[in-house]
């Protein structure tokens, strides 16, 4: 209808889903999915699939390094980069980069796929560079609940142990529980980056043998932190200091600066003529204060029924006992004890167990019975032997009777069919309350805590249940469950008000 658009979703799982559903979609994946030619060519490696099996990936690879020519300092691009140009024009060599041609394809296509931290790079710091080629109608953003958590990855700033060793600086010397401190902090870092850089150039070594490739680095740190100290004092109501994370020693390891409002960034990030925002689990006053949307320029779409029949998609909740931080052992133990009881009802199935935290999935696992606890895959974006969560979800696909358990596949996960035909709900999913940021936040938006809770419990609710055939059964065991449903009814979409006995 809009004859050019962007789509922009949350994972690779989710684009492969959409370049098999709609085709003329041209998609933009990450550098570490593509071979890099130019790493191909030093280590004289010849096929693309034993190079990715090397690691020989396009992000390990530099596109782009300073040389000496002539005795003057050049820039010097890989030899297999493309130009977009000659993409626009198919007048390109061959044996041009996987990654480069796919990312320019997309651009001048007139429908590309995206994930949002490509989308977003491009919105943030590329867009004069490409200015040509976004001209678009419209664009959808898939998974929209996501969203605040996608923009603040590009606002605020992560500072690292080995980033205030690398400048010589001591963390002694500031308060981690005081914004302008690290503002300061922040600005000390720019300041060594500039430093370094200065007499690295000016250095004899670096006359006879010069290392661009070292100075480009630098030089990416000490922009970015520049701009984080810029973007913090300009605005220092509109950020927190989180807790600093530390390691068994009691040294610190990393501290994040984040903003509580994003909205004040998020207009950077939507500058087609129309955007449709879609998620199955949002609610329209709470995005559009988010995302600073004016509600009189927002329609909002909410299905009155849901397309899957409800005898697919019950929903049981159990109220066995309420969890959270003050929670008693015995009041653990119980609900697991539940888990176990429903696992030997389902014993010939596959499904999913879901709570709010590594330490409970071990607890879990450490109560279970023996051959209910030969039956879990603990499955996180990160596993033990290093598994990813797609092979560890492969690995569950062949065990008739396997059941993942997570704190983390409450979204983005696609347990369709026998892969899942019942699901367990141990624990809301609070969001974290020590992290200073959410009690910002909650502070100057009242129902977002409430918001992000029902969010991600809705979207667990829609894992195994995939399409109009398929079913499975939910169990939910923590009380808490209710005042997060009585909270937030007003919030809840029209599709869950059947399951929810809200009809009623």
């Amino acid at each position: 209808y809009f004859d050019s658009s962007f789509t922009v979703t949350a994972s690779k799982h989710l684009q492969d889903q959409y370049i098999k559903d709609i085709p003329f979609l041209k998609p933009v994946k990450g550098k570490q999915n593509f071979p890099c030619l130019k790493l191909m060519s030093s280590e004289k490696v010849d096929n693309d699939r034993r190079a990715m099996r090397w690691g020989l990936t396009c992000d390990k690879g530099v596109c782009q390094e300073r040389i000496s020519k002539n005795g003057k300092e050049i820039v010097e691009v890989c030899k297999f980069k493309p130009t977009i140009k000659k993409v626009e024009d198919n007048t390109i060599d061959p044996q041009s980069c996987h990654y480069y041609l796919q990312k320019y394809d997309a651009l001048v296509s007139k429908h590309s796929l995206w994930n949002y931290h490509a989308f977003f790079q491009i919105m943030k710091f590329n867009k004069k560079l490409f200015e040509d080629y976004l001209d678009r109608k419209v664009s959808v953003f898939d998974e929209a609940h996501k969203i605040e958590d996608q923009i603040i990855q590009f606002v605020g700033f992560d500072i690292f142990a080995g980033q205030v060793d690398e400048c010589n600086l001591n963390s002694e010397k500031y308060d981690f529980t005081d914004l302008d401190s690290m503002i300061k902090l922040t600005d000390d870092i720019a300041y060594s980056y500039a430093d370094k850089i200065k007499n690295i150039k000016e250095s004899t070594i670096f006359k006879n043998d010069p290392d661009y490739e070292l100075i480009s680095k630098l030089e990416r740190r000490y922009d970015k932190a520049a701009q984080a100290k810029i973007d913090i004092a300009t605005d220092k109501d509109n950020f927190v200091v989180n807790d600093p994370v530390k390691d068994l020693n009691g040294n610190f390891r990393t501290i994040s600066v984040k903003p509580i409002d994003v909205s004040k960034f998020a207009n950077s990030f939507f500058e087609t003529e129309y955007q449709i925002f879609m998620s199955a689990t949002i609610d329209k006053q709470n995005f559009c204060d988010n995302m600073g949307l004016k509600k009189d320029d927002v329609a909002f779409v909410d299905t009155p029924k849901s397309p899957f029949p409800i005898t697919h998609r019950t929903i049981d909740l159990l109220n066995i006992k309420r969890l959270s931080y003050g929670s008693t052992e015995d009041d653990e133990i119980e609900v697991i004890k539940i888990i176990d009881r429903i696992l030997d009802e389902h014993s010939t199935e596959r499904g999913l167990i879901l709570t709010s935290s590594i330490p409970r999935c071990q607890k879990i696992l450490r109560y279970l019975s023996p051959k209910n606890t030969r039956r879990i895959r603990i499955c996180h974006s990160k596993n033990k032997d290093d598994k990813t969560q797609d092979e560890v979800i492969t690995e569950h696909a062949s065990d008739p009777t396997g059941v993942l358990l997570s704190s983390s596949l409450w979204e983005g996960v696609d347990l369709k069919d026998d892969l899942s035909r019942f699901q367990i709900i141990a624990k809301v999913p609070y969001p974290n309350y020590t992290e200073k940021r959410t009690k910002a936040k909650m502070a100057k938006f009242p129902l977002w805590y409430t918001s992000q809770t029902l969010t991600k419990l809705l979207q667990g609710f829609g894992r195994s249940i995939r399409s109009e055939d398929d079913w499975a059964k939910t169990y939910v065991l923590d009380t808490a469950a209710n005042n997060v449903f009585f909270k937030a009814q007003q919030m809840i979409p029209k599709a869950y008000h059947d399951v929810l006995g809200m009809d009623e």
